[in-house]
């Protein structure tokens, strides 16, 4: 039973104690369940309720609040920039607009000035002489009838051909959506990496395999299947062989018309996955990515089995150089017309710097009855699929990457452009990618 003391005094017996607590709970609990039902009939009403109180209630992320570096320095230093491309494109048209707008606007002006200077140098100076009041008079009132004049005609014309308004965009968009937009790459991404921006044409062939002594054969295995149109090839760990150079591997490689070389690296006190090396022939770069929480497809729940269709690419989040940079290495390791009929799709969401990977196989099915309909970014319901579903089963395998180092060539002797350093992550709300 519950204590009869009045609130604020804890009984002295302890299961008096736990009963006090476990009715005051209770009671809090009631209160927050009233309320919770008693808004949501007040919302059912008036659904402008529940659109201002979503509107009010937005989550405070670390993505949210998420800070960005002014471009300074030279572009050398540019993949070390925490910068947003979109926004910095979206802020050099506005810009480019406004300075045309302006460049209107004078040419309109000078040209009305031009008019009135041609109009008075025909006028007699001894007329102006003798009635100077008059004069100045009906110049007034000349150029205001020519103003409104001016301006009738250019109702008449605004009327006849209305330009069209530009729309109200802000300084600093929210992000609405997390897809890539790789048009918008720098141009000095692309003349310092121009194989992976401007790669041959043709499907790109893949080279897979390990570091030495490894023993991750069945994981390089189901990478071939992760990449279309790759083999593996195992590193010798014999004592007795020659033990290839990652280099050697990719003159090699190169020699027989492979694109990429993929390099599953191990941990050398466990036997899981440790890092992922991509090299992009003939000569770089070579980018290293560490790999962590590595789970093959036979352990996920519910899993599906790969069909060996060249899926699509889902590329989210990336939004600075280095992002980009990122981005067009992925989708240079995928063929550029994917097989629809397969309905796999690989997705890789960047957030935090960490790049989740992910692969399943959808289907398109109706709605059910308890199931609500797809709801946008706004809040409002996407209209055209509201009784349309899509199922996922996810193949796998489900790992997450990090990227670490990027050399100019293959190896770090050759130099690095970027590379992760130790305290970058001490500022919460910067973020490389």
């Amino acid at each position: 039973m519950a204590s009869s003391k009045p609130a604020g005094i804890k009984p002295k017996n302890k299961i008096h104690r736990q009963a006090s607590h476990l009715a005051l709970r209770k009671a809090k609990e009631a209160a927050k369940r009233d309320e919770r039902f008693k808004r949501k009939r007040e919302e059912a009403k008036d659904p402008s309720l529940r659109e201002a109180r979503l509107a009010q209630n937005v989550p405070a992320t670390i993505e949210s609040k998420r800070t960005w570096d002014e471009p300074v320095g030279d572009e050398e230093d540019a993949l070390g920039w925490a910068v947003d491309v979109e926004r910095l494109a979206k802020k050099r048209k506005l810009e480019q607009e406004a300075a045309e707008r302006a460049d209107g606007e004078e040419e309109g002006t000078l040209a009305k000035l031009k008019k009135l200077d041609e109009e008075t140098a025909g006028s007699d100076a001894e007329e102006e002489e003798e009635a100077y009041d008059d004069s100045v008079d009906s110049m007034l009132d000349s150029a205001s009838d020519s103003s409104d004049s001016d301006s009738d005609s250019n109702n008449k014309r605004s009327k006849r051909n209305p330009k069209p308004t530009p729309p109200n965009r802000a300084s600093s968009p929210s992000a609405t959506s997390t897809a890539t937009n790789l048009e918008l790459s720098p141009d000095f991404l692309k003349q310092k990496f121009p194989q992976i921006f401007a790669p041959p044409s043709g499907t790109p062939k893949i080279l897979i395999t390990t570091s030495l002594h490894s023993s991750l054969h069945a994981e390089a295995q189901i990478l071939t299947t992760f990449f279309p149109n790759s083999t593996y090839i195992r590193r010798t760990a014999h004592a007795h062989a020659h033990k290839y150079s990652v280099r050697e591997i990719a003159s090699f490689a190169h020699a027989r018309a492979y694109t990429h070389l993929v390099v599953l690296m191990q941990d050398l006190h466990r036997k899981a996955a440790s890092g992922l090396d991509i090299v992009t022939l003939p000569g770089g770069p070579h980018f290293h990515f560490s790999i962590s929480n590595w789970i093959p497809g036979k352990k996920l729940p519910g899993h599906g089995n790969p069909t060996g269709h060249v899926p699509e690419l889902i590329l989210n989040n990336f939004r600075t150089p280095l992002g980009m940079l990122t981005a067009h290495l992925f989708k240079s390791l995928y063929p550029v017309q994917p097989e629809i009929e397969g309905r796999t799709v690989v997705t890789l969401h960047n957030q935090r710097d960490y790049i989740f990977v992910r692969r399943h196989r959808y289907v398109f099915r109706e709605k059910k009855g308890r199931e609500k309909s797809v709801v946008g970014s706004d809040g409002k319901v996407v209209k055209g699929v509201e009784d349309i579903r899509t199922g996922l089963q996810e193949l796998g395998p489900r790992f997450t990457l990090k990227l670490r180092r990027i050399d100019r060539g293959v190896q770090w002797k050759s130099g690095q452009e970027w590379e992760w350093k130790a305290g970058m992550e001490k500022q919460r709300t910067r973020f490389n990618m």
